[in-house]
């Protein structure tokens, strides 16, 4: 019996670049602009993901992280970004993580995207102490301090891209169990130095 990749509809390609030094800087003013505009309706505004890790390639997205207290008081936090153009952010979507139900309240968030023709970002509204905003975090800092994991992650990213060069699905089944698998040891090496948050936020 052979396995094969399930078919998958989405079929946006999939592009790893390597690792470019204008990614942090591409984040700050994104970050300073929804500062700006939402004040202190945001507790940090963190830059998450592969393209916060120096070294590291990634699609070429930055992934931003909004930290509120409570995702069920940011009406004044998403309007005034969708009033600027910011898109989506007016329906609660989940995380994906194993070991959780697909409507565990520690994977809840919002998303939003950035206006229509602007460079291209994600922004993940997740509220203070739960899993996920935890998680994007730990990811990071983790992979920040380990050149050797950070390298082969990336290896494995740019082998699921050549497997499943042409659906961001298809590569998201094959890259959310290395994820999860990574967790585990980020997990336990936070036990290990106390860790908490980096703090460059905007």
């Amino acid at each position: 019996m052979t396995n094969t990749l399930p078919e998958f509809l989405n079929s946006r390609p999939v592009v790893i670049s390597s690792y470019k030094p204008s990614w942090p800087v591409d984040f700050c003013e994104i970050a300073q602009r929804i500062r700006k505009i939402i004040g202190d309706a945001a507790l940090r505004i963190d830059h998450v993901g592969s393209t916060a890790v120096p070294g590291l390639g990634a699609k070429d997205v930055i992934d931003i992280q909004i930290t509120v207290a409570d995702l069920d008081e940011t009406e004044e936090l998403t309007r005034p970004l969708r009033a600027v153009g910011f898109r989506q952010g007016t329906e609660f979507i989940y995380d994906i993580f194993h070991q959780f139900s697909e409507t565990d309240p520690g994977l809840r968030k919002l998303y939003m995207r950035e206006p229509e023709g602007e460079r291209r970002a994600h922004i993940h509204i997740r509220e203070l102490g739960r899993f996920n905003q935890r998680y994007a975090l730990l990811f990071r800092d983790y992979l920040r301090t380990s050149r050797a994991v950070s390298a082969e992650y990336e290896l494995f990213k740019r082998r699921a891209a050549q497997l499943s060069p042409n659906s961001i699905d298809g590569y998201l089944y094959l890259k959310d169990p290395m994820l999860h698998i990574i967790y585990e040891a980020a997990a336990g090496w936070a036990r290990h130095v106390n860790w908490s948050p980096a703090d460059d936020f905007a």
